[in-house]
């Protein structure tokens, strides 16, 4: 099997566009992948799109649409909140196995407002309201009071994780929110479901991101080892069966799961990443996701923000870009955007943000349902 390296990836600016139509808004960020690796869609010799919301909708292909129909092979994904992961892994197996040298990886999404998830279909007894809620932010609010029953984790630590990726995305002119929120802002905002208050919740908006993705051959064919970013390991994985209350999902075997296979396939451990771009669909979730990924053991999440551990220039970034509470989170587009991020600090062109000396990065991505998507990037050696 051969390397792959993303050769050329960039995302818009996150925002509302009620103006435009996806395949638009899809068709912008895949120009811009193109013209970062100086490449034209002619080239491109397969696309795989993300697409959750227009499901069913061959929405890469209406993407060709806008930017030239070739005749090549387009898949479409949809898989929760890992979707534009999952677009783009399989984009890399692709090229991995030797099937195709150059690829495009598309992640977009438009969304409306309002809370994720509970309702549901179907016969039986209704879970919504009677056992519980299946909203996201009560998923996760109810994801973190077990943490906090189990390690004494304080409304406070969670207030934090969102002043930190507030304060984060103030340095990245491609975030949605550009805004610091001091802790009392954050904890005496309005409750949503404790203790995720409304500016510890993401933000639903609309957006895109690519990637172009070559095998090392065709990278040096075409003299793009320069900024090229090796794909050193991708992981997706679903929930094992488990003798557990199902009522309550679960938000954190899969995470645990992928990132050991991650780990494995990069041959390096949690020790060796210099940044993480995570899932902090709400701040209880970021918490969660340190011990998850193996940056702290169990328990040890609260003092990691206490510390500032996670914060730029602390001992492990996380979320420099913003996260998903400032950057927003369109749900097809946010696992290729997360990959944009940490490719843009292993080239060093992250500007205010970037992380110095990073060598190594992680992104994270997980859909209730389940899916988890995971993949480690490596800067190329001079």
């Amino acid at each position: 099997m051969t390397d792959a390296y993303i050769v050329g990836v960039d995302m818009i600016k996150f925002g509302r566009f009620p103006e435009r139509g996806v395949p638009e808004i899809g068709a912008e960020s895949a120009l811009l992948a193109l013209d970062d690796c100086g490449l034209e869609i002619q080239k491109m010799e397969a696309l795989y799109c993300g697409n959750l919301g227009q499901a069913g909708a061959m929405v890469g292909q209406r993407i060709l649409q806008q930017i030239g129909q070739t005749g090549i092979p387009v898949v479409n994904c949809a898989n929760a909140c890992a979707t534009g992961a999952t677009a783009f892994r399989e984009a890399w197996m692709a090229v991995k196995a030797g099937v195709y040298d150059l690829v495009l990886a598309v992640g977009v999404e438009q969304m409306g407002k309002g809370l994720l998830g509970g309702g549901g279909g179907g016969k039986g007894i209704p879970k919504e309201g009677m056992l519980g809620s299946g909203t996201m932010p009560a998923v996760f609010a109810e994801a973190g009071m077990e943490h906090a029953r189990n390690y004494g984790t304080t409304f406070e630590q969670f207030a934090k994780v969102s002043v930190k990726n507030h304060h984060h995305s103030t340095m990245n002119p491609k975030a949605m929110y550009q805004i610091e929120t001091p802790l009392d802002v954050v904890m005496n905002a309005e409750m949503i479901a404790y203790p995720n208050t409304k500016l510890m919740c993401s933000v639903n908006v609309d957006g895109s991101a690519a990637a172009v993705i070559a095998s090392g051959k065709k990278a040096r064919e075409l003299g793009l080892m320069g900024r090229a970013v090796k794909v050193s390991a991708s992981a997706l994985t679903s929930d094992p069966w488990q003798e557990r209350d199902l009522v309550m999902p679960d938000v954190n075997t899969c995470t645990r799961r992928a990132a050991q296979t991650a780990f494995e396939m990069a041959g390096i451990g949690p020790q060796d990443v210099d940044l993480v771009e995570l899932h902090d669909c709400f701040a209880t979730a970021e918490i969660l996701h340190y011990e998850n990924l193996g940056l702290c053991a169990d328990g040890e999440a609260g003092r990691m923000i206490d510390e500032g551990e996670t914060s730029l220039g602390g001992r492990i970034p996380v979320n420099v870009s913003g996260g998903l509470l400032s950057k927003g989170h369109p749900l097809g587009a946010t696992g290729i955007a997360n990959l944009y991020e940490v490719s843009t600090h292993l080239r060093g062109e992250a500007g205010k943000r970037q992380v110095e000396g990073a060598k190594v990065g992680m992104t994270h991505v997980i859909g209730l349902g389940s899916a988890c998507g995971i993949h480690i990037l490596e800067k190329v050696a001079a």
